[in-house]
């Protein structure tokens, strides 16, 4: 009689760590903020950067493992989303000593004018203007001069230009 009871009650403790593992998993968000239906909804104070009369300044380093891009927000995170509106000047840079880099926006248009590449390094800030509204993801590669192995690194991240 006694197992029986273990056993019902061990079974109850099963189905209902199941139950609340799938409900977990079902209301999990993509890892991606561009992944989302309306990804602007995500920004906030908290993640806005910049402003069209203040420049967001991206600060992109050579990590041990890889690299980070850290934009100037409230609570400024290496590879974190961050928010701009448009005509916003973005400021990309490398606080890191003799660090290159290279960031890259996926996809077939970049939100910035001038479009393209942004390379720059330690000793030479690029500056571009958000321009047209979207979620972007990007890699940013940084390296570092002199380096004999894992010279380089590179990290995905997510900027988005929103509509207002």
């Amino acid at each position: 009689m006694r197992s029986n009871r273990y056993f019902e009650v061990g079974s109850a403790i099963l189905l209902l760590s199941l139950v609340w593992t799938n409900t977990a998993v079902a209301q999990k968000s993509s890892k991606y903020a561009c992944s989302e239906p309306n990804p602007a909804q995500l920004c906030n104070a908290d993640n806005s950067c910049g402003s069209p009369n203040t420049p967001c300044v991206v600060d992109v380093k050579r990590t041990s493992n890889a690299s980070s891009s850290t934009a100037s927000i409230e609570k400024p995170k290496a590879n974190a989303l961050f928010c701009v509106k448009p005509g916003t000047k973005v400021t990309w840079k490398s606080t890191g000593k003799e660090t290159g880099f290279v960031v890259d926006i996926g996809g077939p248009t970049s939100p910035f004018d001038p479009a393209g590449a942004i390379i720059g390094g330690s000793d030479r800030e690029v500056s571009v203007t958000a321009k047209k509204p979207g979620c972007y993801k990007y890699s940013a590669g940084a390296c570092v001069s002199g380096a004999v192995y894992g010279m380089c690194g590179t990290a995905t991240a997510e900027v988005i230009v929103t509509g207002d």
